[in-house]
């Protein structure tokens, strides 16, 4: 098997997960933001391309609005802009939708993709099951991306939930999760990290009850 062809990608790593009105409450943001900082530079020295993605809304919005003091990335990756490799803006969960990533993938012969950043549960997660039907492996870093407590009118559940369940469902199908230390590893060795399935996953789930 050959060796993966990866790009680091950096969802939405901005200020509004930290001074904003979405803080990330799960894992540590601080320590979090720290690991994704630490995969840029296990990227960088790996020649992993890095790519940036922000989320961006409307003028005057009250988050992810252009111009706003917390629309800039987390000024600890935004020290690194020289490893970046791409650079573009989103406005839908998918770092795949309405973006010129897929092109700019396979013009590099790009198969596999790492997500770090936030939400978990949005964004992360939306990007992971789009790139599913496009053929890309995917891997998450499980402490270096994050979650917010959530409430609506389905339930209630407390970001260490939101976030242990999400990366459990991923890893079951969607993406082959690890912690960031493992991840370099990887990238080091040039192997793949392994992920599981649904079936096997499945039949765990039967035999814990």
């Amino acid at each position: 098997m050959s060796a993966p062809r990866r790009a680091l990608v950096i969802i939405d790593a901005q200020q509004e997960y930290f001074e904003g009105l979405l803080p990330i409450q799960y894992p540590d943001r601080d320590q979090s933001v720290a690991q994704i900082a630490t995969a840029m530079d296990a990227a960088a020295q790996a020649n992993v391309p890095v790519v940036v993605v922000q989320h961006q809304t409307a003028e005057g919005a009250p988050i992810f609005a252009p111009g706003s003091a917390t629309f800039p990335l987390h000024p600890d990756l935004e020290k690194r802009s020289a490893q970046v490799s791409h650079q573009f803006t989103k406005t839908f969960a998918s770092v795949f939708a309405g973006t010129d990533l897929e092109q700019w993938l396979r013009e590099r012969e790009i198969d596999t993709l790492t997500l770090v950043g936030y939400m978990t549960n949005n964004c992360v997660l939306g990007s992971a099951a789009a790139a599913e039907p496009l053929g890309f492996t995917v891997e998450v870093l499980s402490d270096a991306t994050g979650a917010i407590d959530l409430a609506n009118a389905a339930g209630s559940a407390p970001a260490k939930q939101v976030h242990e369940t999400i990366m459990t469902l991923l890893n079951s199908n969607w993406a082959a999760v690890a912690a960031t230390e493992t991840w370099i590893s990887a990238v080091q060795s040039g192997s793949a990290l392994p992920g599981d399935n649904l079936i096997e996953s499945a039949a765990r789930g039967r035999n814990a009850e």
